[in-house]
């Protein structure tokens, strides 16, 4: 069906490698910062301190060489901030593709699909998906438990871990990789229900697991590097493929799983399943195996083992979850009790359904492939700091006193010491703890209060200031309207470029000095401001102003030949490399033409000059533009007026 869905573009096959963990390479938890809120639940409940809180971050990380995958920080983060590495955009490009796929179920679904009336339409529908095979996993459970059997008996004073939990062996190999030779050396089922579906098949049959566990993603990446189990899936990204493909119960027929089917394995979901699967009595006092499932008691029985097995003299059976129905793979977690009953109610109804004899001749044939593992110490202990160290951070956190401690827990840690002493780890910040944040809040309103204070005292002065800025800001506003229209007066074309040479401002007798074309365009553009200065003046003069602005130097008195009229152009910058202005005057208008009119536009200027620098004193610095393109006008007018003086 998928591969009707999906199309041909899913279609990828690589033939070299068949592992999509090989490609992959996220890490087995994360944390998205886009959804993180800083609530810290994450950090308080990671039991190995993996989860790191630096100052210079701003959201927590996940040390994914400390982490054991146990999934806790998942399912306690409400933002859901936490994921986890998502495989099903992988299993659709196996399902899509032209290699046969087998899927392999833990007998866990029992609690989890409770929604779904008959395991037999459950099957069709992992087939309905594009699954050639489906296998329950309980038959590997029934192997595995065989050889536990075996492993015990003949133990010979020596005490064994079970590994069929994943985050109980990375438990082991980072933290007490003192035990890593008490593992029991064996696959767990997930590994040895491929190992069979791979005699079944062939090595080219795709195997993708589908269970409880998210840490079985890095389980089978980590076992004969994911060629063996290509890909994992949780039960949560199973309904999310429901879902997404439209596949329900009542639109599919009843199938079954494919042989060779489990026996009392399907109880494996429960804490001591696998013991029962075993033959193994629950008896602690006959079996000589002690069974602890769930954080707590998990810490306690790996302490215990690990300090007191010369006196417990017991093989301990370890699954860090309250058994394979509670996993964070799951939809929910909770009802634990309600689950048990579901998972033994379809075991029953299972086992009255088995043909026993074919499943003596199935475990005869099959219990002859190597389930055997090997184990590596992964230390990841932190040393614990110096005391100095850890007296430095109950110092700062107002703590002085090493005994005076409130113990709290709300900063996660059970007490203020093991706190202090992750801290100077740097794996945490001093703002997680409660009181510290407290004190810091009572300081920091005293802060505000004094601030408030000094607030109250400057804002009567403030509204003072501003009132007079506003003065000064209307009296400069008056003074440049003033000064424009005193610009709009000058007889010369007057023109202000920025660096583009795009106009800024020009008069009347710069658009005049143009022609008609350049008094069309002002009447649409009042002062030709935007104007681009190549499409009004010559290439001369546009380059003798490009000249000023590079150069920051004026041109002065230049006569240029423009059309029927012969101008006079001065050029000079305003502002460095920013802004230049011009005075252009037409040499053949009879005001220019007339030596007199010239001599009394000199004494005009002479005599307007000292009113104008009156102005601009009054201004000050804080002139507008306007006031130093003026100045710069009557500088130049000044100029020219002294030259014509001058005898030649």
């Amino acid at each position: 069906m998928l591969r009707s869905l999906v199309g041909s573009e899913m279609c990828i096959r690589d033939s070299s490698n068949h592992s999509g963990f090989m490609n992959d390479i996220k890490p087995i938890f994360y944390i998205n910062d886009q959804l993180c809120r800083n609530a810290y639940s994450c950090v308080r409940v990671c039991p190995v301190n993996a989860i790191e809180v630096r100052a210079q971050k701003e959201h927590p990380t996940i040390v994914n060489e400390r982490c054991i995958g146990c999934g806790l920080c998942f399912i306690e983060c409400s933002p859901r901030a936490v994921e986890f590495r998502d495989s099903k955009e992988e299993v659709k490009k196996l399902l899509a593709s032209e290699r046969k796929t087998a899927a392999l179920v833990a007998p866990s679904i029992a609690s989890e699909f409770e929604d779904i009336t008959d395991y037999r339409k459950f099957a069709s529908m992992l087939k309905a998906l594009g699954f050639e095979y489906v296998h329950e996993d309980s038959f590997g459970v029934d192997l595995i438990a065989s050889q536990y059997a075996n492993l015990f008996e003949e133990a010979e004073g020596k005490y064994f871990i079970t590994a069929n939990c994943p985050v109980i062996v990375k438990l082991i190999e980072k933290y007490h990789p003192g035990l890593v030779t008490n593992l029991a050396p064996l696959v767990s089922p997930m590994i040895a229900t491929a190992m069979v579906v791979k005699e079944l098949y062939g090595d080219d049959v795709a195997v993708v697991f589908i269970g409880p566990c998210i840490d079985n993603k890095d389980e089978a990446m980590n076992h004969r590097g994911g060629k063996l189990v290509d890909q994992v899936l949780t039960f949560i990204e199973l309904r999310q493929l429901f879902e997404e493909f439209d596949i329900q119960e009542k639109k599919v027929r009843m199938d079954d799983f494919d042989p060779p089917y489990g026996y009392w394995g399907a109880l494996y979901p429960l804490p001591a399943g696998i013991l029962q699967a075993a033959g193994i009595k629950r008896d602690i006092a006959v079996s000589g195996v002690i069974t602890a499932a769930g954080r707590e008691d998990v810490f306690e029985g790996i302490n215990d083992f690990e300090n007191y097995i010369d006196t417990i003299h017991h093989h301990f059976n370890l699954f860090f979850c309250p058994g394979c129905l509670l996993g964070p793979g799951m939809e929910t977690h909770n009802e634990r009790f309600k689950r048990r009953a579901l998972v033994r109610l379809y075991t029953e109804k299972r086992v009255g359904m088995l043909d026993k004899e074919r499943w003596e001749k199935d475990m005869k044939r099959w219990s002859k492939l190597d389930f055997s593992r090997d184990f590596h110490p992964n230390d990841q202990r932190i040393p614990e700091p110096p005391e100095e160290a850890i007296a430095e951070v109950m110092k700062f956190i107002g703590r002085e006193n090493m005994n005076d401690t409130l113990d709290c827990g709300a900063c996660g840690y059970k007490s203020c010491r093991q706190f202090a002493s992750t801290v100077a780890k740097g794996l945490a910040v001093p703002e997680m703890c409660h009181t510290y944040n407290l004190r810091n809040k009572q300081e920091y309103i005293e802060t505000l209060r004094q601030t408030n204070r000094k607030l109250a005292e400057t804002k009567k002065a403030l509204k003072e200031s501003e009132e007079l800025a506003m003065r000064e800001k209307e009296m400069a506003q008056s003074t440049s309207d003033m000064m424009n229209n005193m610009l709009e007066k000058l007889p010369s074309g007057v023109v202000i470029v920025d660096n583009n040479l795009k106009v800024l401002h020009s008069n009347l007798s710069f658009v005049n000095i143009l022609g008609e074309d350049a008094k069309a365009i002002s009447e649409i553009i009042p002062g030709l401001v935007g104007a681009d200065l190549k499409t009004l003046l010559p290439f001369n003069v546009y380059n003798m102003f490009s000249y000023v602005l590079k150069e920051d130097e004026p041109v002065v008195s230049k006569d240029i030949h423009y059309e029927d009229s012969m101008l006079n152009v001065s050029i000079f910058p305003i502002k460095k490399n920013r802004m230049c202005g011009a005075i252009i005057r037409d040499l053949y208008s009879p005001e220019v033409q007339g030596e007199e009119v010239i001599n009394r536009l000199s004494d005009v200027i002479d005599k307007n000059l000292e009113m104008v620098q009156k102005i601009g004193f009054l201004l000050g610095e804080g002139a507008s533009e306007t006031e130093q393109m003026l100045n710069s006008i009557i500088e130049s007018y000044k100029k020219k007026s002294l030259i014509r003086k001058e005898p030649r």
